[in-house]
């Protein structure tokens, strides 16, 4: 079993090579406060190296995803006296934390799957774009909220434009229209969509069956170069392909994965959930 944090915001449930992660907020509507950032933060930490965690499942309790940032700590900060001194003013500083978390939660080497029901809006919907694999149900409401309450999507806004592409970023977050799991469906934003609470779990174990045909370290390389596809120039990256590859064949990985093909048997890292 993996070494993972103390939570209270979080409810943590290893099964096998898969983590559960749950916001446990539901009387908040699962909002994004500073200890649910801190709490992931430090899950992601903790199973940053461990190869025994290929995939973490992250999701929302009480039936709602993510509501979004905590709008009673954004009263706080406006309440708060700005800087006069020319340093750089707090709430910037606690804004671009966020930025900070987004990007480790982006790049963790672990496949992250999302269960998207109720509502993922504006902070919500941005965890959405940091998923690997986003499976909805049909009813869910997503939106991108913040310039209704007369502010930027500031941290999520790269995120977004990554996951959904420029235009329909633009159309998101300067209408902060809402819709529904078909539209998000439409728009890139998630893979999968279900029609009922079965059909979610149903839809989720089947993306878990096939995640767990994958390598763990396989995949985590995978994920690393797919990421760095978009962030380094074209040459860099094919050839540290190459060498990754060169890596994961000569690795243990690369010769039972080749010699079980051979042997027309299933790998030994295969985990499958009946």
């Amino acid at each position: 079993m993996a070494n993972l944090p103390e939570c209270s915001a979080l409810l943590l449930d290893q099964q096998g090579s898969r983590l559960y992660v749950t916001i446990n907020r539901p009387e908040a509507r699962n909002a994004l406060s500073n200890e649910v950032v801190d709490e992931l933060s430090a899950v992601i930490d903790a199973i940053a190296d461990d190869r025994g965690i290929r995939t973490v499942i992250l999701r929302g309790a009480g039936g709602t995803f993510c509501a979004g940032g905590d709008i009673k700590s954004f009263q706080e900060s406006f309440q708060s006296t700005a800087p006069t001194d020319g340093s750089r003013d707090p709430i910037a500083i606690n804004n671009n934390r966020f930025g900070e978390f987004m990007i480790k939660l982006n790049s963790m080497p672990q496949t992250l799957v999302g269960v998207i029901e109720g509502a993922a809006f504006g902070g919500g919907l941005g965890l959405v774009c940091a998923t690997d694999i986003a499976i909805c149900a049909a009813g869910t409401k997503f939106a991108l909220s913040e310039t209704g309450l007369g502010i930027p999507p500031a941290q999520i806004a790269p995120f977004v434009v990554q996951r959904v592409g420029i235009t329909n970023a633009r159309l998101l977050a300067l209408s902060g229209a809402r819709f529904n799991g078909p539209r998000a469906l439409e728009l890139g934003l998630v893979h999968f969509i279900a029609d009922d609470a079965d059909g979610l779990e149903a839809t989720l174990k089947r993306v878990l069956n096939d995640i767990g045909k994958c390598a763990p370290g396989a995949n985590a390389e995978t994920k690393r170069i797919l990421l760095d596809s978009q962030r380094k120039p074209l040459d860099e990256v094919l050839a540290d392909a190459a060498d990754t590859f060169a890596r994961q064949l000569r690795g243990p990985e690369g010769q039972a994965g080749v010699m079980a093909f051979l042997q027309k048997q299933p790998a030994a890292w295969v985990e499958t959930i009946e």
